[in-house]
C-alpha cells in the first residue's frame, strides 16, 4: 500500500513519531490516520511501562493560578534528564496536570497512597486515577504514559500542593 507523505506528517505532528514509525503504523492501519495513532500511542505507552523503574531526579516545578487568584498549585513532575525537563512537551504536561489539580482537587498523587479508612473513590481523590478534564475518554495515567512514551524517558509525578481561598 503506498502511503502519502501527508498522512505520514499529519501522524509525525500528532504524536511525534518518527517518519518510519508513522509509515509503519499507517501501513498497520491499512492507510486509517485515527487507527495509526491509537497505534502509536499503544507502543508509546508499552515503551512507557517498560521505563517505569528508571531514576528520575531532573524534572520541573509548575506553578498554576486560577480564578482570578482563588486557586493555586504547586506541582513538581520528575523526568530522568534535564534535557527533556526543558521540552514543550514536558512543560505542556506539568501545566496540564496543574490544571487538572486545580479543577478536580486531587488528595493524593496514586490511588496506593489512599488509607485503608478512606471512603472515597480513587477515581474522586487519587490524581492519576481521574479522567483527564481535556479527554474524559483518558485518565491522567494514561495521559503521563502518552507524554512519557513520546519523550522516551520516564515521567513520575513527586509532589502537589493544592491552594484554595477559604480551605
Amino acid at each position: 500500500m503506498q502511503i502519502s507523505l501527508d498522512k505520514i506528517k499529519k501522524v509525525r505532528e500528532q504524536v511525534g513519531a518518527g517518519v518510519m514509525d508513522a509509515k509503519k503504523a499507517l501501513e498497520e492501519s491499512g492507510g486509517d490516520i485515527e487507527k495509526a495513532l491509537d497505534l502509536l500511542r499503544h507502543k508509546g505507552m508499552a515503551a512507557a511501562v517498560k521505563k517505569g523503574g528508571r531514576k528520575t531526579e531532573e524534572g520541573l516545578i509548575e506553578t498554576y493560578v486560577h480564578g482570578g487568584g482563588r486557586v493555586g498549585v504547586i506541582l513538581e513532575v520528575n523526568c530522568e534528564t534535564d534535557f527533556v525537563a526543558r521540552t514543550e512537551d514536558f512543560k505542556g504536561l506539568c501545566h496540564n496536570l496543574a490544571m487538572q489539580i486545580a479543577a478536580m482537587s486531587p488528595i493524593y498523587v496514586n490511588a496506593d497512597e489512599i488509607p485503608d479508612d478512606e471512603k472515597r473513590s480513587p477515581e474522586e481523590i487519587a490524581l492519576t486515577s481521574q479522567s483527564y478534564i481535556k479527554d474524559p475518554g483518558i485518565s491522567v495515567s494514561d495521559l503521563i504514559l502518552e507524554v512519557a512514551g513520546k519523550l522516551g524517558e520516564n515521567v513520575k509525578i513527586k509532589r502537589f500542593v493544592r491552594f484554595a481561598l477559604g480551605q
